[in-house]
């Protein structure tokens, strides 16, 4: 009997021993294992047909939200008095994402276009479409700027055009018309005699060229061959670089296409992509840890460098001719518009822009920008985009409707672009990327635990059936523990 219990005892020791093996086998592969499954799940390949689909057909719902900065004092103003302004909104927009003309290449690569469309969520919405609001007229004050150094003459003739078709240096239309444009005679002229000046060929509106549209042909790296790559943008409307700006550096089209980045990201990983909207590429930095919804995420900002101008910041010198700190020039890829692009209510930008505009209020929470990103998988989780749209402003001679205005960077509007996973993407994302790999872990220390309680609990039944004595020493028992692993194997 006491030979069987020991024999017993000996095969419990062998099992344990093989549990913790196996234990501490999976703590090696367990994560190797989900590593291989998250490189063969994010490649770019129409067989991966979920994360293809996500990839191809965004399911998360974006939502583009417009704040207008009223003009209270409009009259005043033209007597060279500081702007006084009023946020009105949101205006929210749904966006939908759908790429097309999808080509994959033999260099791992994929072209596609992406097409964005927009409608209107009263629901969401302050207000309606059909609600007034007053800003500078861009047609006027623009041109105003753009023309300054023409011949007197010339800008006599620009004045008078302005008045025969009663153009005035502020503009009161509706959301709707404002948004996405709206009748004018003097578009009609331009259009006629001087093509080529505004944006459009229609109506002329804020974002007219953005809703039924896409982003230019961009071929991105699908991660097959090195998954370091995935997304990285290859061209863009086939170019590799840009002629907008003063640098080589400033002209890169660096990272991704600005939906997804590489896998395996670190607190030491930037996310770098290039925005056609911008016409530029732009570099978020990490800020923090956090959860949303359960999964845990790492938080990228807007860098205070983002939008420095060239003295504050060196590299930033190519994007210049530069105003303050806070500004990106845009008129080299806006018609020579002396457009601005900034953060919301001038946040993180030289203070002293707050001082020529009543109204303004900036705080990181409300104006900050963000991408909450799974760093295993580099799929954001979370994103609010917030950028604002200025004109710089001033007394022309010759033409006057700019009346007395004094030199100021007025802003328009700012819009804020948010998404976030959620639904049955958010299931199966919590699922395969939360819950399994915790599974895997709880069954590895299991194994490990279980392991080590069944060696010294057989090991010690072993020491009591074949040792007589009633009692040994603690090395007595070590001993014969080390003696029965021995006779497992």
């Amino acid at each position: 009997m006491a030979v069987k219990k020991s024999k017993i005892a000996v095969g419990f020791i062998a099992a344990g021993v093989l549990a913790l093996f196996f234990g501490v086998l999976l703590t090696f592969v367990g994560p190797i294992i989900i590593d291989d499954q998250i490189v063969k799940n994010t490649v770019i390949d129409p067989n991966n047909e979920m994360s293809y689909n996500m990839w191809k057909d965004v399911p998360v719902p974006f939502y583009m939200s417009i704040y207008f900065f009223h003009i209270l004092n409009p009259q005043e103003i033209l007597k060279g008095e500081k702007p006084m302004v009023e946020q009105r909104g949101p205006y929210v927009y749904r966006k939908r994402i759908q790429k097309d003309n999808i080509t994959f290449h033999p260099n791992n690569t994929v072209s596609y276009k992406e097409y964005r469309s927009y409608y209107f969520e009263r629901s969401m919405s302050v207000g309606n479409e059909s609600d007034v609001v007053t800003i500078p007229n861009m047609l006027v004050l623009g041109a105003a700027v753009m023309m300054e150094n023409l011949p007197f003459a010339v800008r006599i003739m620009v004045s008078t055009t302005f008045k025969t078709f009663k153009e005035g240096a502020f503009l009161t239309k509706t959301v709707g018309e404002l948004m996405w444009g709206y009748d004018s005679k003097l578009v009609d002229f331009l259009n006629k005699y001087l093509p080529g000046m505004l944006p459009s060929t229609g109506k002329f509106g804020l974002f007219a060229e953005f809703n039924n549209s896409d982003t230019g042909l961009f071929t991105i790296f699908t991660g097959k061959g090195n998954i370091r790559n995935i997304h990285k943008v290859n061209s863009w409307n086939g170019l590799t670089e840009l002629s907008y700006w003063q640098t080589p550096q400033c002209n890169m089209i660096n990272g991704t296409a600005g939906q997804m980045w590489p896998p395996f990201m670190t607190e030491e990983s930037t996310l770098p992509f290039y925005s056609p909207d911008a016409c530029r590429s732009l570099e978020l930095v990490y800020q923090r840890p956090g959860e949303f919804k359960g999964v845990p995420l790492y938080r990228f900002v807007a860098p205070k460098t983002m939008f420095a101008n060239g003295t504050d910041y060196a590299p930033n010198e190519g994007f210049c001719p530069c105003r303050q700190s806070g500004l990106l020039n845009v008129s080299t890829c806006r018609h020579n518009s002396p457009a601005f692009i900034s953060h919301p209510h001038f946040f993180n930008a030289d203070p002293v822009l707050l001082d020529y505009v009543q109204g303004l209020h900036p705080n990181e929470e409300e104006h900050g920008l963000f991408i909450d990103i799974h760093p295993q998988t580099g799929v954001p989780l979370n994103v609010s985009i917030r950028l604002q749209l200025n004109l710089y402003m001033k007394k022309v001679s010759g033409i006057t409707e700019t009346g007395k205005i004094s030199e100021v960077v007025m802003p328009m509007i700012w819009f804020e672009e948010s998404g976030y996973i959620d639904g049955p993407v958010l299931s199966t994302f919590y699922t395969n990327l939360v819950v399994l790999p915790a599974v895997m872990e709880y069954v590895q220390y299991g194994f490990i635990a279980l392991g080590l309680v069944t060696i010294i609990i057989a090991a010690f039944v072993h020491y009591k059936v074949k040792v007589k004595l009633p009692s040994r020493s603690p090395s007595d028992l070590c001993y014969h523990v080390y003696r029965a692993i021995l006779c497992s194997h």
